[in-house]
Protein backbone atom coordinates (compact mmCIF):
# COMPACT_ATOMS: atom_id res chain seq x y z
CA UNK A 1 0.00 0.00 0.00
CA UNK A 2 1.20 3.55 -0.71
CA UNK A 3 2.25 5.83 2.16
CA UNK A 4 -0.16 8.68 3.00
CA UNK A 5 1.85 11.48 1.46
CA UNK A 6 3.03 9.83 -1.71
CA UNK A 7 0.31 11.13 -3.95
CA UNK A 8 1.48 14.66 -3.15
CA UNK A 9 5.03 13.94 -4.33
CA UNK A 10 4.22 13.54 -7.99
CA UNK A 11 6.56 16.30 -9.04
CA UNK A 12 9.39 14.96 -6.89
CA UNK A 13 9.60 11.20 -7.14
CA UNK A 14 6.43 9.20 -7.92
CA UNK A 15 6.90 9.54 -11.64
CA UNK A 16 8.46 8.14 -14.74
CA UNK A 17 11.50 10.07 -15.92
CA UNK A 18 13.12 10.14 -19.33
CA UNK A 19 16.59 11.73 -19.30
CA UNK A 20 18.06 13.15 -22.47
CA UNK A 21 21.59 11.74 -22.65
CA UNK A 22 22.88 14.84 -24.45
CA UNK A 23 21.28 17.77 -22.63
CA UNK A 24 20.80 16.10 -19.22
CA UNK A 25 17.25 17.48 -19.01
CA UNK A 26 14.69 15.37 -17.20
CA UNK A 27 11.14 15.25 -18.52
CA UNK A 28 8.90 13.94 -15.73
CA UNK A 29 5.56 12.24 -16.31
CA UNK A 30 3.19 10.62 -13.83
CA UNK A 31 2.15 6.97 -13.95
CA UNK A 32 -0.65 6.13 -11.53
CA UNK A 33 -1.76 2.55 -10.74
CA UNK A 34 -5.25 2.26 -9.31
CA UNK A 35 -5.50 -0.96 -7.31
CA UNK A 36 -9.29 -0.66 -7.15
CA UNK A 37 -9.29 -1.96 -3.57
CA UNK A 38 -11.04 0.94 -1.84
CA UNK A 39 -13.91 1.76 -4.20
CA UNK A 40 -14.64 5.48 -4.40
CA UNK A 41 -11.58 6.29 -2.33
CA UNK A 42 -9.28 4.68 -4.92
CA UNK A 43 -10.94 6.76 -7.64
CA UNK A 44 -10.58 9.88 -5.48
CA UNK A 45 -6.82 9.31 -5.20
CA UNK A 46 -6.52 8.87 -8.95
CA UNK A 47 -8.44 12.10 -9.58
CA UNK A 48 -6.31 13.97 -7.00
CA UNK A 49 -3.17 12.93 -8.89
CA UNK A 50 -4.69 13.89 -12.22
CA UNK A 51 -5.58 17.39 -11.03
CA UNK A 52 -2.21 17.91 -9.35
CA UNK A 53 -0.39 16.92 -12.54
CA UNK A 54 -2.55 19.29 -14.60
CA UNK A 55 -1.69 22.15 -12.24
CA UNK A 56 2.03 21.33 -12.39
CA UNK A 57 2.02 20.69 -16.13
CA UNK A 58 3.12 17.06 -15.82
CA UNK A 59 1.84 14.45 -18.32
CA UNK A 60 -0.42 11.96 -16.52
CA UNK A 61 -1.48 8.39 -17.30
CA UNK A 62 -3.31 5.88 -15.14
CA UNK A 63 -3.94 2.13 -15.16
CA UNK A 64 -6.44 -0.02 -13.26
CA UNK A 65 -5.58 -3.51 -12.01
CA UNK A 66 -7.68 -6.29 -10.45
CA UNK A 67 -5.74 -7.00 -7.26
CA UNK A 68 -8.40 -9.21 -5.66
CA UNK A 69 -8.77 -11.42 -8.72
CA UNK A 70 -5.01 -11.73 -9.24
CA UNK A 71 -4.43 -12.52 -5.56
CA UNK A 72 -7.06 -15.29 -5.58
CA UNK A 73 -5.82 -16.81 -8.83
CA UNK A 74 -2.18 -16.90 -7.67
CA UNK A 75 -2.73 -17.57 -3.92
CA UNK A 76 -1.16 -14.25 -2.89
CA UNK A 77 -1.95 -11.68 -0.22
CA UNK A 78 -3.49 -8.43 -1.42
CA UNK A 79 -0.21 -6.67 -0.58
CA UNK A 80 1.92 -9.01 -2.67
CA UNK A 81 -0.58 -9.10 -5.54
CA UNK A 82 -0.74 -5.29 -5.63
CA UNK A 83 3.05 -5.05 -5.66
CA UNK A 84 3.41 -7.56 -8.52
CA UNK A 85 0.73 -5.88 -10.60
CA UNK A 86 2.08 -2.39 -9.87
CA UNK A 87 5.61 -3.25 -10.92
CA UNK A 88 4.26 -5.13 -13.91
CA UNK A 89 2.60 -1.92 -15.12
CA UNK A 90 5.84 -0.04 -14.48
CA UNK A 91 7.83 -2.54 -16.55
CA UNK A 92 5.40 -2.39 -19.46
CA UNK A 93 5.48 1.41 -19.61
CA UNK A 94 9.08 2.34 -18.87
CA UNK A 95 11.20 1.46 -21.87
CA UNK A 96 14.23 3.80 -21.97
CA UNK A 97 12.93 5.52 -18.84
CA UNK A 98 13.69 5.64 -15.13
CA UNK A 99 10.99 4.98 -12.55
CA UNK A 100 11.36 7.05 -9.38
CA UNK A 101 9.36 5.89 -6.38
CA UNK A 102 8.83 7.79 -3.12
CA UNK A 103 10.03 5.15 -0.67
CA UNK A 104 11.52 6.98 2.31
CA UNK A 105 13.63 6.29 5.40
CA UNK A 106 10.62 5.09 7.40
CA UNK A 107 9.71 2.61 4.67
CA UNK A 108 13.31 1.40 4.64
CA UNK A 109 13.38 0.74 8.40
CA UNK A 110 9.98 -0.99 8.24
CA UNK A 111 11.32 -3.26 5.49
CA UNK A 112 14.42 -4.16 7.52
CA UNK A 113 12.29 -5.04 10.57
CA UNK A 114 9.95 -7.09 8.39
CA UNK A 115 12.89 -8.97 6.85
CA UNK A 116 14.42 -9.53 10.29
CA UNK A 117 11.16 -11.06 11.51
CA UNK A 118 11.13 -13.36 8.49
CA UNK A 119 14.68 -14.54 9.12
CA UNK A 120 16.57 -12.65 6.42
CA UNK A 121 20.36 -12.43 6.18
CA UNK A 122 22.47 -9.36 5.31
CA UNK A 123 20.77 -8.84 1.96
CA UNK A 124 17.43 -8.32 3.71
CA UNK A 125 19.05 -6.16 6.40
CA UNK A 126 20.33 -3.85 3.64
CA UNK A 127 16.74 -2.67 3.16
CA UNK A 128 15.20 -1.36 -0.04
CA UNK A 129 17.67 -1.10 -2.95
CA UNK A 130 18.48 2.48 -3.95
CA UNK A 131 18.47 1.30 -7.57
CA UNK A 132 17.23 -1.90 -9.14
CA UNK A 133 17.13 -2.05 -12.90
CA UNK A 134 15.50 1.15 -14.07
CA UNK A 135 13.82 1.78 -10.71
CA UNK A 136 15.39 4.48 -8.51
CA UNK A 137 14.44 5.59 -4.99
CA UNK A 138 15.86 9.07 -4.36
CA UNK A 139 14.13 9.66 -1.00
CA UNK A 140 15.43 6.68 1.02
CA UNK A 141 17.54 8.95 3.22
CA UNK A 142 14.62 11.33 3.91
CA UNK A 143 12.20 10.65 6.78
CA UNK A 144 8.43 10.75 6.48
CA UNK A 145 8.33 13.64 8.94
CA UNK A 146 10.75 15.70 6.83
CA UNK A 147 8.57 15.15 3.77
CA UNK A 148 5.39 16.14 5.62
CA UNK A 149 7.14 19.25 6.96
CA UNK A 150 8.22 20.11 3.42
CA UNK A 151 4.62 19.83 2.20
CA UNK A 152 3.30 21.90 5.11
CA UNK A 153 5.74 24.74 4.37
CA UNK A 154 4.38 24.89 0.83
CA UNK A 155 0.76 24.42 1.90
CA UNK A 156 0.49 21.39 -0.34
CA UNK A 157 -2.37 19.14 0.68
CA UNK A 158 -2.39 15.38 0.23
CA UNK A 159 -4.77 12.45 0.34
CA UNK A 160 -4.61 9.55 2.78
CA UNK A 161 -4.86 5.89 1.83
CA UNK A 162 -7.18 4.52 4.53
CA UNK A 163 -5.48 1.11 4.43
CA UNK A 164 -2.43 2.76 5.99
CA UNK A 165 -4.47 3.54 9.11
CA UNK A 166 -5.47 -0.03 10.00
CA UNK A 167 -3.35 -2.88 11.33
CA UNK A 168 -4.76 -5.43 8.89
CA UNK A 169 -1.41 -5.50 7.08
CA UNK A 170 1.87 -6.67 8.60
CA UNK A 171 3.77 -3.56 7.54
CA UNK A 172 1.19 -1.33 9.24
CA UNK A 173 1.67 -3.19 12.52
CA UNK A 174 5.38 -2.41 12.31
CA UNK A 175 4.62 1.21 11.41
CA UNK A 176 2.05 1.81 14.16
CA UNK A 177 3.42 -0.35 16.98
CA UNK A 178 7.08 -1.27 16.65
CA UNK A 179 8.53 1.97 15.25
CA UNK A 180 6.92 4.10 18.03
CA UNK A 181 8.40 1.74 20.65
CA UNK A 182 11.83 2.09 19.07
CA UNK A 183 11.44 5.86 19.11
CA UNK A 184 10.84 5.66 22.86
CA UNK A 185 14.25 4.02 23.16
CA UNK A 186 15.88 6.41 20.68
CA UNK A 187 13.93 9.42 19.42
CA UNK A 188 16.33 9.65 16.46
CA UNK A 189 15.90 6.01 15.44
CA UNK A 190 14.89 6.93 11.86
CA UNK A 191 18.01 9.05 11.35
CA UNK A 192 20.31 6.45 12.90
CA UNK A 193 18.69 3.70 10.87
CA UNK A 194 19.59 5.60 7.69
CA UNK A 195 23.26 5.40 8.63
CA UNK A 196 23.09 1.76 9.75
CA UNK A 197 21.17 0.59 6.69
CA UNK A 198 23.52 2.55 4.44
CA UNK A 199 26.51 0.72 5.99
CA UNK A 200 24.83 -2.67 5.55
CA UNK A 201 23.86 -1.75 2.00
CA UNK A 202 27.49 -0.89 1.26
CA UNK A 203 28.71 -4.20 2.72
CA UNK A 204 26.04 -6.06 0.75
CA UNK A 205 27.21 -4.34 -2.45
CA UNK A 206 30.75 -5.54 -1.71
CA UNK A 207 29.50 -9.12 -1.35
CA UNK A 208 27.48 -8.79 -4.55
CA UNK A 209 30.62 -7.62 -6.39
CA UNK A 210 32.52 -10.66 -5.08
CA UNK A 211 29.60 -12.87 -6.14
CA UNK A 212 29.80 -11.37 -9.65
CA UNK A 213 33.50 -12.24 -9.68
CA UNK A 214 32.84 -15.82 -8.56
CA UNK A 215 30.24 -16.26 -11.29
CA UNK A 216 32.62 -14.97 -13.95
CA UNK A 217 35.26 -17.48 -12.84
CA UNK A 218 33.16 -20.52 -11.96
CA UNK A 219 29.82 -20.43 -13.72
CA UNK A 220 28.84 -21.84 -17.08
CA UNK A 221 25.06 -21.98 -17.53
CA UNK A 222 23.65 -24.08 -14.68
CA UNK A 223 27.07 -25.38 -13.61
CA UNK A 224 29.68 -24.06 -11.17
CA UNK A 225 33.24 -25.39 -11.22
CA UNK A 226 35.71 -24.45 -8.49
CA UNK A 227 33.16 -22.73 -6.28
CA UNK A 228 34.70 -24.44 -3.24
CA UNK A 229 37.62 -21.98 -3.44
CA UNK A 230 35.37 -19.08 -2.40
CA UNK A 231 34.04 -18.01 0.99
CA UNK A 232 30.78 -19.74 2.07
CA UNK A 233 28.89 -16.42 1.87
CA UNK A 234 29.87 -16.05 -1.79
CA UNK A 235 29.08 -19.68 -2.57
CA UNK A 236 25.58 -19.34 -1.12
CA UNK A 237 24.93 -16.12 -3.02
CA UNK A 238 25.93 -17.84 -6.26
CA UNK A 239 23.62 -20.78 -5.57
CA UNK A 240 20.77 -18.43 -4.57
CA UNK A 241 21.14 -16.52 -7.85
CA UNK A 242 20.98 -19.73 -9.87
CA UNK A 243 17.87 -20.94 -8.07
CA UNK A 244 16.22 -17.51 -8.37
CA UNK A 245 16.87 -17.39 -12.11
CA UNK A 246 15.22 -20.78 -12.48
CA UNK A 247 12.27 -19.67 -10.27
CA UNK A 248 13.08 -22.44 -7.79
CA UNK A 249 12.33 -22.21 -4.05
CA UNK A 250 15.02 -21.95 -1.40
CA UNK A 251 15.54 -20.93 2.22
CA UNK A 252 18.53 -20.19 4.43
CA UNK A 253 18.56 -23.84 5.56
CA UNK A 254 18.34 -25.08 1.98
CA UNK A 255 21.24 -22.82 0.94
CA UNK A 256 23.32 -24.12 3.86
CA UNK A 257 22.70 -27.71 2.71
CA UNK A 258 23.47 -26.80 -0.90
CA UNK A 259 26.70 -25.14 0.21
CA UNK A 260 27.69 -28.30 2.10
CA UNK A 261 27.30 -30.54 -0.95
CA UNK A 262 29.08 -27.96 -3.13
CA UNK A 263 32.18 -28.57 -1.01
CA UNK A 264 31.76 -32.18 0.09
CA UNK A 265 29.73 -33.69 -2.74
CA UNK A 266 26.19 -35.00 -2.71
CA UNK A 267 22.74 -34.51 -4.18
CA UNK A 268 19.96 -32.20 -3.01
CA UNK A 269 16.39 -32.27 -4.28
CA UNK A 270 15.19 -28.74 -4.99
CA UNK A 271 11.79 -29.32 -6.58
CA UNK A 272 10.25 -32.27 -8.43
CA UNK A 273 12.97 -33.89 -10.55
CA UNK A 274 15.31 -30.89 -10.17
CA UNK A 275 18.46 -31.57 -8.12
CA UNK A 276 21.69 -29.85 -7.20
CA UNK A 277 24.41 -32.43 -7.78
CA UNK A 278 28.07 -32.05 -6.76
CA UNK A 279 31.25 -34.13 -6.68
CA UNK A 280 32.91 -31.58 -4.39
CA UNK A 281 34.35 -29.58 -7.30
CA UNK A 282 31.58 -29.24 -9.89
CA UNK A 283 28.06 -28.27 -8.83
CA UNK A 284 25.24 -28.70 -11.35
CA UNK A 285 21.51 -28.06 -11.43
CA UNK A 286 20.11 -31.14 -13.14
CA UNK A 287 16.81 -32.72 -14.11
CA UNK A 288 17.32 -36.29 -12.87
CA UNK A 289 15.14 -39.04 -14.32
CA UNK A 290 13.56 -41.40 -11.81
CA UNK A 291 15.00 -44.91 -11.44
CA UNK A 292 12.08 -46.45 -13.29
CA UNK A 293 13.20 -44.65 -16.44
CA UNK A 294 16.92 -45.50 -16.15
CA UNK A 295 18.29 -47.98 -18.72
CA UNK A 296 19.04 -51.39 -17.21
CA UNK A 297 22.52 -52.65 -18.10
CA UNK A 298 23.55 -56.29 -17.53
CA UNK A 299 26.04 -58.83 -18.91
CA UNK A 300 27.23 -62.27 -17.77
CA UNK A 301 30.39 -61.85 -15.70
CA UNK A 302 33.56 -63.08 -17.41
CA UNK A 303 37.03 -63.59 -15.98
CA UNK A 304 38.97 -60.74 -17.51
CA UNK A 305 37.55 -57.43 -18.67
CA UNK A 306 33.83 -56.61 -18.33
CA UNK A 307 32.35 -53.43 -19.77
CA UNK A 308 28.82 -52.07 -19.38
CA UNK A 309 29.71 -48.32 -19.26
CA UNK A 310 31.65 -46.39 -21.93
CA UNK A 311 35.38 -45.99 -21.16
CA UNK A 312 35.16 -48.07 -17.94
CA UNK A 313 36.25 -51.67 -17.44
CA UNK A 314 35.55 -53.97 -14.49
CA UNK A 315 38.55 -56.32 -14.38
CA UNK A 316 38.07 -59.71 -12.68
CA UNK A 317 40.92 -62.15 -12.00
CA UNK A 318 41.02 -65.48 -10.15
CA UNK A 319 44.05 -65.96 -7.91
CA UNK A 320 44.93 -69.17 -6.08
CA UNK A 321 45.42 -68.92 -2.32
CA UNK A 322 49.18 -69.29 -2.43
CA UNK A 323 49.48 -66.55 -5.05
CA UNK A 324 47.46 -63.83 -3.29
CA UNK A 325 50.34 -62.23 -1.39
CA UNK A 326 52.48 -62.10 -4.51
CA UNK A 327 49.60 -60.60 -6.54
CA UNK A 328 48.86 -57.90 -3.96
CA UNK A 329 52.57 -57.13 -3.58
CA UNK A 330 53.02 -56.56 -7.30
CA UNK A 331 49.93 -54.33 -7.37
CA UNK A 332 50.45 -52.67 -3.98
CA UNK A 333 49.60 -49.17 -5.21
CA UNK A 334 46.20 -50.19 -6.52
CA UNK A 335 42.89 -50.89 -4.81
CA UNK A 336 41.08 -54.21 -5.21
CA UNK A 337 37.99 -55.92 -3.91
CA UNK A 338 38.70 -59.52 -2.82
CA UNK A 339 35.97 -62.20 -2.71
CA UNK A 340 35.95 -65.95 -2.10
CA UNK A 341 35.24 -67.15 -5.64
CA UNK A 342 33.91 -70.53 -4.55
CA UNK A 343 31.20 -68.97 -2.36
CA UNK A 344 29.52 -67.36 -5.39
CA UNK A 345 26.35 -69.29 -6.28
CA UNK A 346 24.88 -70.05 -9.70
CA UNK A 347 24.55 -67.53 -12.52
CA UNK A 348 26.74 -64.45 -12.11
CA UNK A 349 26.17 -61.08 -13.85
CA UNK A 350 27.73 -57.63 -13.80
CA UNK A 351 25.11 -54.89 -13.93
CA UNK A 352 24.29 -51.32 -12.97
CA UNK A 353 22.27 -50.25 -9.97
CA UNK A 354 18.66 -51.42 -9.49
CA UNK A 355 15.84 -49.87 -7.54
CA UNK A 356 15.53 -51.63 -4.19
CA UNK A 357 19.06 -53.08 -4.14
CA UNK A 358 20.17 -54.36 -0.72
CA UNK A 359 23.36 -55.91 0.61
CA UNK A 360 24.70 -57.34 3.88
CA UNK A 361 28.22 -55.95 3.88
CA UNK A 362 31.26 -57.84 5.10
CA UNK A 363 31.58 -57.62 8.88
CA UNK A 364 27.93 -56.68 9.46
CA UNK A 365 25.06 -58.78 10.78
CA UNK A 366 22.33 -56.73 9.10
CA UNK A 367 21.19 -55.90 5.59
CA UNK A 368 21.43 -52.30 4.32
CA UNK A 369 19.73 -50.35 1.56
CA UNK A 370 22.17 -49.73 -1.29
CA UNK A 371 20.57 -46.33 -1.85
CA UNK A 372 21.36 -45.31 1.72
CA UNK A 373 24.93 -46.57 1.47
CA UNK A 374 25.48 -44.71 -1.79
CA UNK A 375 24.10 -41.47 -0.38
CA UNK A 376 26.47 -41.79 2.58
CA UNK A 377 29.62 -42.85 0.72
CA UNK A 378 29.55 -41.93 -2.96
CA UNK A 379 29.72 -38.38 -4.42
CA UNK A 380 26.64 -37.61 -6.52
CA UNK A 381 28.59 -37.23 -9.75
CA UNK A 382 29.92 -40.82 -9.51
CA UNK A 383 26.67 -42.65 -8.75
CA UNK A 384 25.39 -43.26 -12.27
CA UNK A 385 28.26 -45.57 -13.31
CA UNK A 386 28.67 -47.94 -10.37
CA UNK A 387 29.20 -51.66 -10.99
CA UNK A 388 27.33 -54.40 -9.17
CA UNK A 389 27.89 -58.16 -9.28
CA UNK A 390 24.97 -60.44 -8.56
CA UNK A 391 24.75 -64.21 -8.25
CA UNK A 392 21.68 -66.42 -7.90
CA UNK A 393 21.19 -65.37 -4.27
CA UNK A 394 21.63 -61.61 -4.62
CA UNK A 395 24.22 -58.84 -4.66
CA UNK A 396 27.76 -59.89 -3.79
CA UNK A 397 29.67 -56.76 -4.85
CA UNK A 398 28.82 -53.05 -4.94
CA UNK A 399 31.48 -50.69 -6.29
CA UNK A 400 32.72 -48.06 -3.78
CA UNK A 401 30.63 -49.76 -1.08
CA UNK A 402 32.06 -53.25 -0.57
CA UNK A 403 31.38 -56.99 -0.75
CA UNK A 404 28.71 -59.18 0.81
CA UNK A 405 29.44 -60.98 4.06
CA UNK A 406 28.52 -64.35 2.54
CA UNK A 407 31.34 -64.16 -0.05
CA UNK A 408 33.99 -62.76 2.29
CA UNK A 409 37.27 -64.74 2.27
CA UNK A 410 38.16 -66.81 5.36
CA UNK A 411 40.73 -69.42 6.44
CA UNK A 412 39.23 -72.04 4.08
CA UNK A 413 39.35 -69.86 0.97
CA UNK A 414 41.21 -71.52 -1.92
CA UNK A 415 40.43 -69.20 -4.84
CA UNK A 416 40.07 -65.44 -4.66
CA UNK A 417 38.14 -63.26 -7.11
CA UNK A 418 40.11 -60.02 -7.42
CA UNK A 419 38.05 -57.08 -8.77
CA UNK A 420 39.37 -53.70 -9.89
CA UNK A 421 37.88 -50.81 -11.88
CA UNK A 422 39.78 -49.27 -14.79
CA UNK A 423 38.84 -45.91 -16.28
CA UNK A 424 39.96 -44.74 -19.71
CA UNK A 425 41.96 -41.54 -20.11
CA UNK A 426 40.10 -41.09 -23.44
CA UNK A 427 43.28 -41.88 -25.37
CA UNK A 428 42.61 -45.61 -25.52
CA UNK A 429 44.65 -46.65 -22.50
CA UNK A 430 43.22 -47.59 -19.11
CA UNK A 431 44.41 -46.80 -15.59
CA UNK A 432 43.37 -48.52 -12.39
CA UNK A 433 42.81 -45.75 -9.86
CA UNK A 434 43.29 -46.11 -6.15
CA UNK A 435 39.90 -45.38 -4.58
Amino acid sequence: MFAVFREALTALACSLHCMNSVTGWISPSRLHVNHCLRGDESDRDEEFCRQLCERLGIPFSSFRVDVKGFAKKNSLSDEEAARKLRYGVFAENSENKLIATAHNANDDLETVILNLARGSALKGMAGIPVKRGNIIRPLLAVSRQEIEDFLAERRQDFVTDSTNLSDDYTRNKIRHRIIPLLQEVNSSVIATSVRSISAMRSENEFIEDKTDEAERICRCGKTFTGLEDFHPVIRRRCIARLLSEEALPYSADRLATADNIAVNGGKLNISGNIYLVSDGHTLKLENIVKNADVQLLEKPLVIGENSIFPDIVLDCQIVECDGLKKFLSVHSLLTFYVLDYDKIVGRVVVRNRRFGDKIQLKGRNFTSSVKKLINENVPAGQRSELHFIEDSEGTVFAEKIGIAQRVAPDDRTKRYLIISVKKSDRSGSFDTKKE
